[in-house]
């Protein structure tokens, strides 16, 4: 390249032009490939929204009706699309109504950047109108956070927040910016950032304790995989696939995991944790080495830690140091991004097939169908069960669709039942158990990927918690699918208060409104289906219909989730009923 060809180069990625705050932060969106913001507009963030009204053509702005909505909005749109979801509010309640979301995306590893308007700068700490310290109440719950009070500092403090949301672990970083940065002026010119100093989003794969990881799997007579999101969240879908179906290792899913490899998969044993399945829970403290791969032992998981797997020899894939020994002592860790570990190790296994330990797999499911799952799915009694509304779903949809489910027992029952053949396509609150959650988080996902079908599962309790946000379906025109399963009452709780509260129901018991006119009202097709031989019928011209639909299905009031794990007890003490 000669000198005069350089001098060119480096003139062109240094030029400049000089901008207010609010057209850089829009600029810098559009440098980040953000081609869907969520987000309510207030006085402190009014001068972004002057100027994203002048980028209409190049960012689709979706008004939720609540900050909370877009929150969720944009986890959803981040969970099926492995993309940067962005969220954007006012100041004061507009920010902490942010919160929640934010809060949720931390727990889950969801990459979003939130961006809040605050009062100008020479106000801080003065208690203005609608001034609360965002940063402070965030910083618990971001993986980072940073206020802005000068327009210079916006482009590269917004390149830092797309870089360290989307790397490593991900998770949610909080920008907030004084509206006097906002209108003010500065030469403007963006690099998007590939490192920071002192943060390492991956640590470096240690061969030595891989080959030793590999070692101990290759002489394990009873070895049980156990994985988690980082698998789905590192893009390593194909690579657990083949080192399962080289090494014939029973592999089982947290929550969060599900979906990585196909629900039908020989290999795929079932779900574990509180309500999970019979045999990986139970066998979870029989086999001898245990290989956990980005899953953060969560206590919905393990049980009591003093019984947990404590015959056998932990093997941690994970790519967060801070995960290795916080709950479970491991004898083997392996640091690292998981999709390069999982291709490294695979070259390392020897091909086996542990038939005889995967027939105990099929034995303990023999007697969880019997007790549990055949009369979820086909029941005699004559009220609706959940899991038959799961199991209509996965007949209309081929297994096809992306589940966003809320918290609670249809939570559980949508985890439990629903047929995954698509990776990305279980969106649920883990960590937090958000109620509320699946609403707006479908409509981010929908808008996502519309060629997929987007599936909500949601209880009439947590249904009502962003019920508001049938409103941004309408506006929108969002094609997705709203199922509530009403039992009219506040099912999981009620379920513990039945269990180890006397039969109290305590507060749990719901007087619902009339759903299918409220759907109606925001020009929702709607159905309420209350008779077992109108399901299908009712499912398919849901799924059918080309915009968006409501079905609300009256279940039994007091059916409870089996198998149940009691809080606290150990893995092995699981019930049935």
């Amino acid at each position: 390249m000669n000198t005069e060809t350089m001098e060119t180069n480096k003139t062109a990625a240094t030029k400049t032009e000089r901008i207010t705050g609010c057209e850089a932060i829009i600029r810098c969106l559009i440098e980040e490939g953000v081609d869907i913001l969520y987000g309510y507009p207030g006085g402190a963030i009014m001068p972004v929204y002057d100027e994203l009204f002048k980028y209409q053509g190049k960012i689709h702005h979706v008004l939720t009706r609540h900050e909370q909505g877009a929150a969720h909005a944009a986890q959803g749109y981040a969970r099926i699309s492995g993309k940067v979801g962005v969220a954007m509010a006012t100041s004061g309640p507009g920010a902490t109504n942010l919160v929640t979301g934010i809060a949720d995306a931390q727990i889950d590893s969801t990459p979003l950047v939130c961006i809040t308007g605050q009062v100008p700068s020479h106000l801080l700490g003065s208690d203005a109108f609608q001034e609360t310290d965002i940063v402070g109440i965030s910083t618990p719950v971001t993986k980072w956070n940073h206020q802005v009070t000068k327009a210079e500092d916006i482009p590269e403090v917004l390149a830092k927040a797309f870089y360290i949301a989307r790397s490593g672990r991900p998770g949610p970083v909080l920008i907030d910016i004084t509206k006097d940065a906002q209108f003010q002026e500065f030469d403007f010119s963006y690099k998007k950032c590939t490192g920071i100093r002192s943060y390492t989003p991956a640590p470096k794969i240690n061969l030595e304790s891989l080959r030793a990881a590999a070692e101990l799997i290759n002489n394990a007579k009873k070895p049980l995989i156990v994985w988690g999101q980082g698998v789905i969240l590192g893009e390593a879908e194909e690579e657990l696939k083949a080192v399962i179906e080289k090494s014939g290792v029973p592999a089982a899913w947290t929550i969060l995991g599900a979906s990585a490899i196909p629900t039908s998969h020989p290999l795929n044993v079932g779900m574990v944790g509180m309500h999970g399945n019979y045999a990986p829970n139970k066998l979870t403290n029989e086999c001898d080495v245990l290989i956990a791969i980005g899953m953060r032992f969560d206590d919905r998981v393990t049980g009591d830690l003093n019984t947990y797997a404590k015959q056998a020899k932990v093997i941690h894939f994970d790519i967060d140091p801070a995960e290795i020994d916080k709950n479970v002592k491991t004898d083997i860790a392996v640091l690292g991004d998981c999709k390069e570990s999982l291709a490294l190790l695979l070259k390392e296994l020897n091909a086996n097939s542990h038939e005889d330990w995967h027939q105990e797999f099929k034995d303990l499911y023999k007697i969880e169908y019997e007790k549990v799952i055949k009369s979820d799915l086909l029941p005699e009694k004559e009220g609706l069960t959940m899991g038959e509304v799961l199991k209509e779903i996965n007949s209309q949809t081929k297994g096809n669709a992306a589940i966003v489910s809320d918290v609670g027992q249809h939570q559980m029952i949508a985890c439990r039942y629903a047929e995954f053949n698509k990776t990305k396509s279980n969106i649920t609150s883990g960590g937090l158990g958000t109620m509320g959650f699946a609403l707006p988080a479908a409509i981010g996902a929908k808008m996502a990927k519309p060629d997929r079908e987007v599936v909500a599962i949601i209880g009439d309790g947590g249904y009502q918690m962003n019920i508001q946000e049938l409103g941004t379906i309408f506006q929108q025109e969002v094609p997705v699918k709203i199922v509530v399963l009403n039992n009219e009452f506040l099912g999981m709780v009620r379920q513990w208060q039945q269990l180890f509260f006397d039969k109290r129901y305590a507060s749990t018991e719901m007087t619902n409104p009339d759903f299918v006119t409220i759907a109606k009202g925001y020009h929702i097709n709607a159905k309420r289906v209350t008779k077992r031989e109108e399901l299908a019928d009712a499912v398919q011209e849901m799924i059918a219909s080309k915009s968006s639909y409501f079905l609300e299905v009256c279940v039994e009031k007091e059916d409870n989730v089996f198998p149940m794990i009691p809080s606290g007890a150990s893995v092995s003490d699981i019930r049935l009923s």
